[in-house]
């Protein structure tokens, strides 16, 4: 289990929230190019949301990957983007938070799609919780809810009685039809780099499989991962937003439904009443993954 290096909050807080001036890394791209292969079936009343990981490099792939989730943006309309963490590498500065998050993303955050981030191993926890941008209200760990789904965004680096009590209380008390966890450190990957974190693992399943949480999303690894169910529970380890750790998935192996390792990737969502359709695109443009993952009935997790 890894551990913040840091757990004192500065004594001011960050908050940035003036966009303008910043420019969108490719503004034709969004004029002549459209979706060509969505394969979400965009339901009436539905909750539809992104999901990227370790992607706040600031440099040309992640810009690459903005491109391609403002493109899919014009066709699904999603609301909010979930971030597995590792927002913001390297320094922190304001110069930092807008060349890493506001200038890539600008496009977006013009049209109020909300970002909603964990904290990763190389986020600054004090600066972060307090970016007004990253929707996190000054905690570590929080929870959120979008009609019949509820959202609860872990503190994998420091993962303390305090926070799993919390979180044992929240899910306890959820009568969320889906009920979506995401943190940075992934508890199951095939990715060599790290391996998966056994210690959250051991904390973290007992509790998902008590209160029926329906997917995991994390990242860390470098790579994108769509795991075969644990105890009933859909997993995804989506690290490559940004960085890229190529061909680092072992092969073969057998806990991989889909594994990618040489190209960055983010995915859309969209959950209506039972069902979850979800499409993994690359840098490329190509859907290197997509599928409709049905409800858990109550009791096989």
């Amino acid at each position: 289990m890894r551990f913040a290096k840091l757990l004192v909050v500065p004594m001011f807080t960050v908050l940035y929230s003036g966009l303008s001036g910043v420019q969108p890394s490719s503004p034709a791209q969004q004029t002549a190019s459209t979706v060509t292969d969505l394969r979400l079936p965009l339901k009436n009343g539905s909750i539809r949301f992104a999901v990227i990981g370790d992607n706040g490099t600031g440099d040309a792939s992640e810009r690459r990957i903005a491109d391609e989730m403002q493109l899919y943006w014009t066709a699904v309309k999603y609301d909010f983007v979930t971030m597995d963490g590792d927002n913001i590498y390297g320094g922190h500065s304001p110069k930092d938070f807008s060349q890493k998050f506001e200038m890539p993303y600008k496009v977006l955050l013009d049209e109020n799609v909300k970002f909603f981030a964990c904290l990763g191993n190389h986020d600054d926890p004090g600066l972060e919780e307090n970016y007004k941008p990253f929707n996190m209200g000054g905690n570590r760990y929080y929870t959120f809810r979008k009609g019949n789904v509820q959202f609860f965004v872990l503190d994998s680096n420091y993962m303390d009685p305090p926070q799993l009590a919390w979180l044992e209380d929240k899910l306890k008390n959820s009568d969320a039809k889906w009920k979506i966890a995401y943190f940075h450190h992934p508890m199951f990957t095939s990715a060599k780099f790290h391996g998966p974190d056994l210690d959250l693992r051991n904390q973290l399943m007992p509790l998902f499989s008590k209160y029926g949480v329906n997917v995991v999303l994390s990242g860390h690894e470098h790579v994108y991962e769509r795991v075969k169910p644990q105890s009933g529970i859909y997993l995804f380890v989506l690290g490559n937003s940004g960085q890229l750790r190529a061909n680092n998935i072992r092969k073969p192996n057998d806990q991989d439904i889909v594994g990618f390792d040489t190209d960055r990737t983010f995915m859309v969502v969209e959950i209506a009443d039972n069902d979850l359709y979800f499409q993994t695109v690359a840098g490329s443009g190509q859907t290197i993954d997509s599928g409709d993952l049905k409800l858990q009935a109550s009791g096989t997790k």
